[in-house]
């Protein structure tokens, strides 16, 4: 009886259901990664200060990518900047858009085009340094490609003479375009009364002394940086660092050089004061190769600046066309190099540093006085442009025309359209014997 008793008993445990073991969170150390798509959204909680994490990309997809935004950056800095916050901050989402505008007002009141920056910080971001480089090369090729022919085709096949009465109007164009840089780089930076003194002080003193950039820009730096710092007072010998490697370039200028090492120089040191934007670079490079070197002529100079405006690229691609005029294929290349390599350099090597440089208390108001003070140079170097450029009636309604257009539209194609327009008028002007 016991017997099957106890066999009726096994039997129901074994038909019974089992109950399911009872399942525990991992510890948090050991939970399982989160899976890392095609938008990783960890670069959200990057900022500007932030480490850069480790390689994610492969670098030839980091040069293909930029080599694209390298293809379609016409339209000048906004335009470029644009494209680039639309693809790398809101469908990549490689960073924040809190930290890509804290980045951006970085990069904007320190030398270089800030466009061709955020291409480097972004490959920096996602390969590592040599990313940076592969981001920053692939940005600047197309523009630097094609200048560089227009350049031979301007030298060797005569392209200033068969098509003369092109940059009759094109011309036109650079001194509209050189006046609307005035004004953007203007409601950009100069948001109080003492920067507003400094850049009429810099565009008067420019315009009746002759006298050193470099001296000028310091002076505006540290007229601002007492200015600002009379309330709280900051030890000034920080307030100089940003314009020493430039000061050292320039007493380089009366050494024993080769011609190529003295574009390569030039080039440097308009690289390293070049503060807001592209279109900085204008007086600097007209001062020393217009006006000190003669390497070329002032017309020459605006014709240069009219092909960098219908390129691909930013307009201190112009540059390139500078140094072939000087010293051929050669020339180009250091003169290229000279003028780009702080924008490589900056994000690469020493973004975080730049980042506490431009954000603090004792050097950002000298590096304010410093981009008021550009505003001045270029205000006074659009006048000199507007001299030459502005030779008769239909050149003054062109100019106007074209500076009309530049500040009511704002659309990715407007400089280009806008040059060649004044290019094809003035052609048909002169054709009709104006």
């Amino acid at each position: 009886m016991r017997v099957v008793i106890a066999t009726i008993l096994s039997q129901a445990q074994l038909r019974a259901p089992r109950a399911k073991p009872e399942v525990r969170p991992l510890p948090r150390d050991h939970a399982a990664p989160e899976p890392r798509g095609r938008g990783d959204r960890r670069g959200d909680r990057l900022n500007a200060t932030d480490r850069v994490p480790p390689a994610q990309d492969r670098p030839l997809s980091i040069f293909i990518r930029f080599l694209k935004f390298g293809l379609l950056a016409w339209g000048g800095p906004a335009a470029q900047i644009a494209m680039i916050s639309k693809e790398c901050v809101e469908e990549e989402r490689w960073v924040s858009e809190e930290t890509f505008k804290k980045t951006l007002a970085v990069y904007q009141v320190l030398p270089g085009p800030e466009a061709h920056e955020l291409c480097v910080f972004f490959g920096r971001l996602r390969g590592g340094r040599l990313g940076g480089f592969l981001a920053g090369l692939g940005f600047m090729l197309p523009g630097f490609l094609l200048m560089l022919g227009l350049s031979v085709l301007y030298v060797e096949a005569g392209l200033n003479e068969r098509f003369e009465d092109l940059f009759y109007g094109l011309r036109a164009a650079v001194g509209a375009l050189t006046a609307m840089a005035v004004v953007r780089l203007g409601r950009k930076f100069i948001d109080d009364l003492p920067l507003a003194i400094i850049a009429i002080a810099v565009f008067a003193l420019t315009l009746g002394v002759s006298l050193s950039f470099i001296v000028v820009l310091a002076g505006a730096g540290a007229v601002y940086w007492i200015w600002s710092s009379a309330t709280s007072p900051e030890s000034p010998v920080a307030c100089f660092t940003p314009v020493l490697p430039a000061a050292l370039l320039a007493a380089l200028a009366g050494a024993t050089l080769t011609l190529t090492a003295e574009i390569f120089l030039e080039g440097l040191k308009a690289g390293l004061l070049t503060f807001g934007g592209a279109y900085t670079v204008i007086p600097f490079l007209q001062e020393s190769a217009v006006e000190g070197q003669h390497w070329l002529t002032e017309a020459e100079f605006l014709d240069g600046i009219a092909l960098g405006g219908v390129l691909p690229a930013p307009l201190i691609i112009f540059s390139t066309f500078v140094g072939y005029l000087a010293g051929g294929l050669g020339g180009s290349l250091a003169m290229t190099l000279g003028i780009f390599l702080p924008a490589f350099v900056f994000p690469i090597f020493l973004h975080r540093q730049l980042v506490g440089i431009a954000e603090s208390p004792r050097i950002r108001p000298f590096l304010l006085g410093v981009a008021a003070g550009v505003i001045g140079l270029i205000a006074a170097v659009t006048i000199a442009i507007l001299r030459v450029s502005v030779t008769d009636l239909p050149t003054a309604i062109l100019a106007i025309a074209a500076f009309g257009a530049l500040y009511r539209f704002q659309g990715k194609l407007t400089v280009l359209f806008v040059v060649f327009g004044c290019g094809l008028i003035g052609a048909l002007l002169k054709l009709a014997g104006a």
